[in-house]
């Protein structure tokens, strides 16, 4: 899991701070801005995950008086207002994972040795975990991309998500056991000796 940075000043600080200086918010999409673009980027491509990223903060500027201050951490905020986001763009990350499904398996594969059998596993399974993503309700599919590529904890999608973390626990082990079967009972990235 990746914590929310240690140096400087907690978000619900800049969030607080942000109510009579605007600016101070700036430093949230400082902070979060890459890692939002890369988990939009992931689900629905880089061509509409800039825009995404924008729309976030600019709605999380408008709620930030509504932000709940108990919690010292903005990501998990910052990711519930993205993954509605990306909701509305459903048709869209369908669409991909089918394309992905089609696509071969191609890529340059680096060092170290040890990474690149793992790799290329992973590679020449990307078409059928993209057809096994592309099969999840998307209720499945946003607890499993927001632990697996968002790096949120159960809590951290709970209150992203706005369900008890127990509906978690059922829905990401129920995307997993789906996409475990789509892929041969396999893991792409545990490489078999």
């Amino acid at each position: 899991m990746t914590a929310p940075p240690t140096t400087g000043t907690c978000d619900h600080d800049l969030v607080r701070e942000s109510w009579t200086r605007p600016e101070a918010f700036s430093a949230l999409f400082d902070r979060y801005a890459d890692m939002l673009y890369r988990y939009v980027s992931r689900r629905l491509g880089p061509e509409v995950a800039e825009d995404l990223v924008g729309e976030t903060f600019l709605v999380a500027f408008d709620r930030r008086r509504r932000y709940d201050l108990a919690y010292t951490d903005a990501r998990p905020w910052l990711f519930g207002i993205v993954t509605k986001l990306v909701s509305r763009h459903h048709r869209t990350e369908a669409a991909r994972y089918r394309a992905l499904q089609r696509s071969p398996g191609e890529g340059v594969v680096e060092s170290p040795a040890d990474r690149v059998a793992a790799e290329v596993t992973a590679l020449a399974c990307r078409p059928a975990l993209a057809g096994a993503l592309a099969g999840l309700p998307a209720r499945d599919r946003d607890v499993l991309l927001l632990i697996a590529w968002g790096d949120l904890s159960y809590e951290e999608a709970a209150r992203s998500l706005g369900i008890p973390v127990g509906t978690v626990r059922s829905r990401l082990n129920r995307a997993r056991r789906k996409v475990r079967a789509a892929l041969g009972e396999t893991n792409p990235m545990h490489e078999e000796e």
